[in-house]
């Protein structure tokens, strides 16, 4: 067998655990079927009934006859999540945020990620240049979805300049495959002035419109700059009056085919309506927020969630004094739902304070790329009351670590007050304004960048 998946740990309970598989076991096949990685392991187990064949430590093997109900999980968990490697970017894109990284930061942080599976597990976007026919075979057969994928522009010629790869002008042949075969996408473009903007900007979403309604919908995000572009290719960000015609063309595009397919399809992130200066579309015009995680929607979303929950709310006159620490993308949002509740909760005092990205540049003003470094630095000596707020987005997944290294721990001595770690929807904001989130610290944070 060519592949073997190491068992790490048997649930109790479990059936595995009652047919005595145990830690350190290997799974070799699923009714004869040699498994990949974990699609192939999930399309199979699904029947009622499964032949296992376990490899035990000292070479032997068990065939293992199973019945269960038809979605009823064996309990095994595996060394390495996906049952296989992940794969690596093999481009050199213009735009990519890894290569603008500073030296000297975690391995982890230096991995660029094209791997299609993790599109259907975690929402990552893929570029399809990482994906062989085989693998959109399987995509078909098990008839995964949505898949993301990280367009930039239908231009070929262009695609393969942007991404620096001489095959990524074919790889958009693989979306006609998904679309022939029915299988839900997302798109993306990460909009680079002068590249793939004005008229290249118009032809991609008249192209990417072909794929409706199979391509459920298409975010246009601004490429983000760090100051750590030296060797790189020379990008500017974009001016007001850009954002204003990127906002038009997207209008213009929603208008034309929402009569058709009941769709906007074409979304711009919450930057460009900042930058823009206009205000943010109302909820019924994100199509149910199908890409939050590019910030498409986000603030329209918390700003919503926190004014339902505020409604909730009785008020009181309790003497609070705190403070929320976020980045300058949100400052405007989080001072607009201060003022509000201010007028139900008069005693209630919150301090804002957007916090400058003095770590990766002026220009990245999202919230979940400020350092511990810099709240510290810009913070120490403010009137911060009785607690900080931070979005949990600050925090690397599932640990009370910022992207630099420092720990909420440490960010707390340093300032001296207590941290409350918020998670994402505005009535969990509200909840820890009024009564304290500080249970929320280090646990079940969100991977996503959010942009509060």
């Amino acid at each position: 067998m060519a592949h073997k998946h190491t068992i790490c740990s048997v649930r109790p309970g479990s059936i595995a655990e009652e047919m005595g598989i145990e830690p350190g076991d290997c799974l070799l096949s699923v009714d004869g079927q040699e498994i990949e990685d974990v699609f192939d392991y999930r399309y199979y187990i699904e029947e009622e009934q499964i032949l296992l064949l376990i490899e035990k430590p000292g070479g032997e093997q068990w065939e293992l006859e199973i019945e269960k109900e038809a979605d009823e999980d064996p309990g095994m968990e595996f060394e390495q999540g996906l049952m296989d490697e992940y794969r690596s970017c093999r481009n050199k894109c213009i735009f990519c945020f890894i290569d603008q990284m500073p030296p000297g930061m975690r391995d982890t942080l230096y991995f660029k990620d094209d791997d299609s599976r993790l599109s259907f597990l975690q929402g990552n976007y893929v570029t399809l240049t990482n994906m062989t026919d085989h693998d959109i075979r399987r995509i078909i057969k098990y008839h995964l979805e949505p898949i993301n994928i990280s367009f930039q522009t239908t231009n070929p010629e262009l695609r393969c300049r942007m991404l620096h790869n001489r095959f990524a002008g074919d790889a958009l042949k693989k979306a006609d495959m998904l679309y022939e075969a029915g299988i839900e996408m997302n798109g993306q473009i990460v909009l680079c002035k002068g590249f793939n903007d004005g008229a290249e900007l118009e032809r991609s979403i008249r192209d990417l419109s072909g794929y409706l309604p199979f391509l459920r919908s298409v975010s246009i995000v601004p490429v983000g700059l760090t100051r750590f572009r030296e060797g790189l290719e020379p990008l500017e960000p974009f001016t007001k009056e850009e954002a204003r015609q990127v906002l038009h063309t997207v209008r213009k595009w929603q208008q034309r085919l929402y009569p058709k397919y009941g769709l906007h399809f074409i979304h711009a992130s919450d930057e460009w309506y900042i930058l823009a200066e206009e205000e943010l579309p109302q909820e019924e015009e994100y199509d149910g927020y199908l890409q939050l995680e590019n910030g498409v929607g986000m603030l329209r979303l918390l700003l919503d969630e926190f004014a339902e929950a505020l409604d909730a709310e009785t008020g009181d006159r309790v003497h609070r004094k705190i403070s929320i620490a976020t980045g300058y993308l949100a400052c405007p949002f989080l001072q607009r739902m201060a003022e509000n509740l201010k007028e139900k909760f008069p005693h209630t005092e919150i301090c804002i304070y957007p916090v400058k990205n003095e770590f990766f540049g002026e220009q990245i003003t999202v919230s979940g790329l400020i350092t511990g470094q810099d709240l510290m630095k810009q913070l120490r000596g403010k009137l911060l009351g009785e607690r900080l707020l931070l979005p949990c987005s600050m925090l690397r997944a599932e640990e009370d670590v910022f992207l630099d290294d420092f720990t909420v721990s440490d960010v707390e001595n340093a300032l001296q007050v207590r941290l409350d770690i918020v998670k994402s929807s505005g009535q969990d904001l509200l909840d820890a304004i009024l009564r304290g989130n500080r249970a929320n610290a280090g646990a079940a944070l969100y991977s996503s960048p959010e942009r509060l």
